[in-house]
């Protein structure tokens, strides 16, 4: 029996564009970019440091990447909830399925509190309040009690409503990233850089659910 060919699920459009900014970025950002940061600093009149050089200059490269890829990541995110899925069919995630109700009911209304408002009030919380004030005392601490509550939030009221404690194995879906989340506002020092990551991965979950 022949063996099936190995495909990478990108288009023609993306492999063509993705080849000419990989080149772009490869072989002209890292000589340009401090340039342009240059040209910026002269009409606004201040000085943009490293720190936040670096910041601006992935929040690009993370748009555009989303931007050339979103059909390719719409794709390996519907394969990985499958296989999420999988892993975890022992219980289905109730969460998944009030979102495609809430969808049915109010698309629109739906969209803007999972992308938009959701992310931006639980990384608020989780990130900017537990994980901010744990830090000060444990960085550690901040990391792991942050991601368990996080999951926790996700799950628990699934888990009373049906007296079904066996619920809660599902908070292992959002550990990782609660973790992730968390690194981000770690290493940038700003809670955007967590907020756009939520809401991206939020955005890259619905459409997922609704494709």
């Amino acid at each position: 029996m022949a063996k099936k060919a190995a495909t990478s699920h990108m288009n023609q459009t993306e492999r063509v564009a993705g080849t000419i900014f990989f080149i772009v970025y490869l072989l002209v950002l890292p000589l340009l970019a401090n340039k342009l940061f240059g040209i910026v600093e002269v009409p606004l009149d201040t000085k943009i440091s490293d720190s936040l050089a670096n910041i601006i200059y992935y929040y690009v490269l993370f748009a555009i990447v989303l931007l050339l890829f979103h059909s390719f990541l719409a794709h390996t995110t519907s394969r990985f909830l499958r296989v999420a899925n999988v892993l975890f069919n022992s219980r289905t995630n109730l969460n998944d399925m009030t979102i495609a109700a809430s969808i049915n009911a109010a698309p629109r209304l739906t969209a803007l509190i999972i992308v938009f408002l959701a992310p931006f009030v639980e990384e608020v919380l989780f990130r900017g309040l537990v994980f901010g004030c744990l830090k000060e005392k444990s960085r550690v601490a901040a990391y792991v009690i942050s991601c368990v509550l996080f999951a926790f939030m996700h799950v628990w009221t699934f888990a009373l409503s049906s007296w079904d404690w066996s619920y809660l194995i599902l908070m292992l879906q959002y550990l990782v990233p609660g973790l992730v989340f968390a690194w981000a506002f770690d290493h940038s020092g700003t809670l955007w850089t967590s907020i756009l990551l939520h809401a991206t991965v939020n955005a890259l979950a619905l459409w997922a659910i609704v494709g």
